[in-house]
């Protein structure tokens, strides 16, 4: 066991455990998200965008995943094809994602930029939550970084949309 492993597992409440295990999720429906714009997208900054955030989500997903592992807490299982919309904050209805699996070109691109801002406002409430609730300092240290990748994302986004 490495010493930041060990660190992880010493010290987590609850709070650190709903972060992780609802973040996974709502993460792994942005790489979907992200991972659609390859073949729809007209926009290269789309495009550009689009595999920034997957690249950017996948690994914490992996990090995540191994604090819920060494927490004794279940690492959530996939939930593509599952309406989440209801359940935390800026998840996409199923409807939703076919909408966007449906589109392309311009319309893709608009539709993309607009839910994946709705999607990203959700994790900064979550991320709040873990900030202000969460006792493991690993799990606030994404929390804060979520917050500030993501809100740069937002502004990029607004800007794409406004352009």
């Amino acid at each position: 066991n490495s010493p930041s492993s060990s660190d992880a597992a010493a010290s987590f409440n609850q709070a650190d455990v709903s972060f992780a295990t609802d973040m996974i999720t709502h993460h792994r429906q942005a790489v979907e998200m992200a991972d659609l714009a390859e073949s729809r997208a007209s926009a290269p900054a789309v495009m550009k965008l689009a595999a920034q955030i997957a690249a950017a989500q996948q690994p914490e997903i992996d990090l995540m995943s191994g604090w819920l592992d060494s927490w004794g807490a279940p690492v959530p299982e996939e939930m593509s094809g599952m309406d989440m919309s209801g359940s935390m904050p800026g998840m996409m209805s199923l409807a939703d994602m076919d909408a966007l699996k449906a589109a392309s070109g311009t319309t893709f691109d608009r539709q993309f930029l607009t839910m994946m801002i709705a999607h990203h406002q959700g994790a900064l409430q979550m991320a709040k939550t873990q900030i202000d609730q969460g006792s493991n300092p690993d799990a606030v240290a994404l929390a804060q970084k979520v917050t500030s990748a993501q809100t740069a994302e937002i502004a990029t986004m607004k800007d794409m949309l406004a352009g």
